[in-house]
């Protein structure tokens, strides 16, 4: 019998609760920096952190066998301390609740978010192992800004640039996080876009792709960037050249993937920065 506090452990690994908690934080500040109201951020930031966890738990669901033929001692369902059949309920679970919350925003803002997430589960079902495996981060990723700028319904529509960056970050974060596991993955049939690219061009397309988002960022709101913003898009700079040159000459390295992640982190911070100018008026 495991105890409980360990299936609790469990379960918040199993939600892959890093990006989850990145997701929803990055929600409540777009939410907050365009004033969408108490209420509606609320409602909002819930709903994600429902969607985030339906996604993290459906992916360690149905990965479960593969997991365990390739021995990933850092997966709960590997280790005996949450069974797959526990973490599909919890996954269906949160993805009710997240239709439902999703849906509290409004029938607009709400199919918009329903969609996002549809879309992350397209990639733990079936487009994982595709040629399209990026397809779902950038329409997911995509979505969610205009999911936010929809649910206070007050006719401020989505900035374009916002769309564009947040599903290029989408793209790049996907190209970053397979980077540890390709061998692993492959082993077991995974054949998305990064394994069919290989370990050497990923390591350098994935800050490349991290970057353009950076640049899009910085150049898209139509205010003029301040030393903050240009503070942190350089630093962006050197840290994807870095793991580019890194990842072309040392694609083994795990510096290429600690790197990208380190620039997806810092564009992040850069979309929080700019927040009020996600939204236009309509």
């Amino acid at each position: 019998m495991v105890p409980m506090g360990v299936r609790v452990r469990g379960l918040v690994v199993a939600s892959h609760a890093g990006p989850t908690a990145v997701v929803t934080l990055l929600t409540l500040s777009l939410a907050t920096g365009i004033e969408a109201g108490t209420l509606t951020t609320v409602l909002v930031t819930a709903a994600v952190l429902c969607g985030q966890l339906s996604v993290g738990w459906s992916n360690d669901w149905l990965d479960a066998a593969r997991d365990a033929r390739v021995g990933r001692s850092d997966k709960p369902t590997v280790v005996g301390v949450v069974g797959a059949s526990e973490l599909r309920t919890a996954a269906f679970v949160a993805l009710a609740a997240c239709v439902v919350l999703s849906y509290a925003n409004g029938w607009v803002a709400g199919t918009l978010h329903v969609l996002a997430v549809a879309s992350a589960w397209s990639y733990n079902v079936r487009l994982k192992s595709t040629v399209l495996s990026w397809l779902p981060y950038a329409v997911s990723f995509g979505l969610l800004p205009a999911f936010i700028v929809a649910a206070p319904d007050d006719g401020r529509v989505v900035a374009a640039w916002t769309v564009a960056a947040a599903a290029l970050l989408g793209v790049g974060a996907h190209l970053a996080n397979v980077l540890p596991d390709i061998e692993d993955d492959a082993a077991t049939g995974v054949r998305g876009l990064p394994h069919r690219l290989g370990r050497r061009r990923v390591a350098v397309l994935a800050p490349l792709v991290l970057l353009a988002a950076s640049v899009v960022i910085l150049v898209g709101p139509s205010s003029s960037p301040g030393l903050p913003r240009i503070a942190f898009a350089s630093l962006t700079v050197v840290m994807a050249v870095a793991a580019g040159v890194v990842g072309a000459r040392w694609p083994r390295s795990r510096l290429p993937f600690g790197l990208s992640m380190g620039v997806a982190a810092l564009c992040v911070v850069e979309l929080v920065i700019v927040a009020p100018s996600v939204a236009l008026p309509g």
